[in-house]
């Protein structure tokens, strides 16, 4: 094997190994928390900004980060939880070296926390954004929607923390090939469903992924 198949094996299997743990690591912090907070399903939603004072302005206090350190946190081993206020976002900091953003309902994992700012700043225009060329690489999205009666969210209502699967029909194909979202090159959005195409294939990247890393 060359050293660049290598190196691309390498970074599959990290990807594959930090997907795998932050997924079981946050459900079974979630299933923790339910006995001191009760069923997720009465949860409120993450959240976003900052709380504000009687005259308008803003306490400081981050909405996110304050939900994170009621829900999850007790139940987690983070190195460091931060707020990016230049995007509203919490952004989790684990020992492996991976980092997971949060803000209203969505989860946004980064295998490698170095990657975040390479990936969410564009740096030509110093402009913040998800649309880029790191997704489904180099960042993942989950969501937590255990309360959502929206029709779009019945893959994750009654559930923990999942992979992005709005409005999906179940099937593989529509995680491929979804115009707007589906893991491959060319969706009018971004990628979201790459991280519910490799949870589809028992956490392991699979052999028609449409992205090299």
């Amino acid at each position: 094997m060359t050293l660049p198949a290598l190196i691309q094996n390498h970074r599959k299997q990290v990807v594959e190994t930090r997907l795998a743990k932050f997924y079981s690591i946050m459900n079974q912090a979630v299933l923790h928390s339910e006995i001191d907070n009760g069923p997720k399903e009465y949860w409120p939603d993450i959240g976003k900004g900052f709380e504000e004072n009687e005259d308008g302005s803003s306490s400081g206090i981050s909405i996110p980060e304050k939900w994170f350190n009621k829900y999850l946190k007790p139940y987690l081993k983070v190195n460091r939880v931060v707020t990016d206020k230049d995007v509203n976002y919490i952004l989790i900091y684990f020992a492996d070296g991976s980092l997971a953003s949060f803000s209203t309902h969505a989860i946004i994992f980064y295998p490698e926390a170095k990657d975040y700012e390479k990936i969410l700043k564009d740096e030509e225009s110093g402009t913040y954004g998800t649309n880029y060329k790191g997704s489904g690489t180099k960042a993942f999205d989950f969501a937590f929607w255990a309360s959502s009666d929206k029709p779009c969210a019945y893959h994750h209502k009654h559930k923990g923390i999942e992979p992005y699967k709005w409005c999906w029909n179940g099937t593989r194909e529509m995680l491929l090939n979804a115009p707007d979202i589906g893991c491959k090159n060319g969706v009018t959005h971004e990628p979201a469903y790459c991280a519910a195409l490799i949870q589809m294939n028992g956490w392991k990247v699979p052999k028609d992924y449409p992205f090299k890393f």
